[in-house]
């Protein structure tokens, strides 16, 4: 049994709540799982859950304003209909730390977006009532308590920010006095959300080698190249995993032109001459692209992957989950998906079904809480197929 190192054991989300998002008006998520999937019909809200991860790294890692712009401003961003702030607040856990709480609001005033108020807060073991706030702040202005573990009887140090657009989480999670706020600046600055391209993933780049996948993926002949040069072991057992799932593949190998350029080569094993990535199928480059990602030496903390059946073979999907798994070892994956084959090889408490409402917005419900599920998966039935059936909702289009 593989044992996790509690030093690189990631931080997890363990609640997700958003008010006011586009579609999603009001919706949690509980108990989400180390691999939680969102499953549902087209618009059900599945793309615009994915995006408030997105969203949100984004504002730790371009800011508040830049992000905002990116997706269409308040006009594109607010629930039609409309016009109390957006809030964003999840749960999460740190390795040997309570639970701890951020929340996040943010409107708009004069077309501009301003920060309302930014909050974290826990509850200490033995500690009653209310969580206790270690950050406060509104429009710019709060109150901070430093150091690792802070505490009610600490003191609080008045702080400004030179803008309402700034994130307070973002500005003092630089400074080391403040671990508790830097370690959640790092945890979703480091989000990973996938948008694998395979035809941006069939080019020739400079060479060099770059330690994670770009979110399209085009970078990966250089992250093979990374893995040969510091990780070989790694790189072997992503090749044996990816020779057990693709037929006849035998080896993937980059090779550093005389221009610069690098070529990713595969090679089947019939024949004595690779091929090149281009001329290779989308569905081997994408597997490849997951497996890269999945057995990452140092993952990001939380993996968002956007339906990551397209181009891949229906029976690869078992197999897909599975390397799933056994990633949340050492990363936090978010997944959405319209495949019921990738859906067959998960546990119900790991699903979450997507649904418009009459009123135009998404609700959410666990696979778990659908009246009679555990008693059909008690008697073999498997989830994906449930789903198809109807038998977990969805509002399946009518024949």
């Amino acid at each position: 049994m593989n044992i996790v190192d509690t030093k690189r054991a990631p931080a997890r989300i363990v609640s997700l709540k958003v008010q006011n998002y586009r579609a999603l008006r009001l919706v949690e998520f509980r108990n989400l799982q180390p691999m939680s999937v969102f499953i549902g019909p087209n618009g059900s809200g599945k793309s615009t859950l994915f995006d408030v991860f997105a969203f949100l790294s984004d504002c730790f890692v371009m800011g508040l304003r830049k992000a905002w712009d990116k997706r269409g401003r308040f006009q594109e961003l607010r629930s039609r209909g409309q016009s109390d702030p957006i809030v964003i607040e999840i749960r999460y856990r740190e390795p040997s730390f309570p639970i701890i709480t951020y929340r996040l609001e943010f409107d708009e005033v004069e077309r501009a977006p301003v920060v309302k108020s930014e909050r974290l807060s826990w509850r200490r073991a033995q500690q009653r009532g209310q969580p206790f706030r270690f950050l406060d702040f509104e429009n710019g202005q709060g109150k901070v308590i430093s150091g690792d573990l802070p505490d009610k009887s600490e003191q609080r140090v008045n702080e400004a920010l030179t803008s309402n657009e700034e994130l307070a989480v973002s500005t003092l999670g630089r400074l080391a006095k403040h671990p508790r706020v830097s370690s959640l600046r790092k945890f979703i600055a480091d989000w990973y959300l996938s948008y694998m391209n395979a035809e941006a993933q069939k080019g020739t780049p400079e060479a060099g080698p770059q330690e994670r996948l770009s979110l399209s993926g085009e970078n990966l002949p250089n992250v093979i190249q990374y893995l040969k040069e510091q990780h070989p072991t790694r790189l072997d057992e992503i090749q044996q995993v990816l020779r057990k799932r693709i037929p006849r593949l035998s080896m993937v190998d980059p090779e550093v032109l005389r221009d610069h350029r690098l070529l990713l080569q595969i090679k089947d094993e019939p024949f004595d001459q690779p091929i090149l990535a281009k001329f290779a199928s989308d569905g081997t480059l994408k597997m490849l692209s997951y497996l890269v990602l999945l057995y990452d030496p140092k993952p990001p903390q939380l993996i968002g992957l956007e339906e990551p059946e397209n181009q891949l073979y229906p029976r690869l999907m078992d197999d897909l989950a599975e390397e799933c798994r056994k990633a949340t070892a050492r990363t936090q994956l978010m997944i959405t998906s319209h495949s019921p084959e990738f859906v067959d090889g998960l546990k119900l408490p790991e699903i979450w079904l997507l649904e418009r409402g009459r009123d135009g917005y998404t609700t959410v419900t666990r696979a778990e809480d659908v009246i009679g599920a555990k008693e059909h998966i008690g008697t073999g039935a498997k989830p994906g197929q449930l789903w198809l059936e109807g038998f977990l909702g969805g509002n399946l289009p009518s024949s």
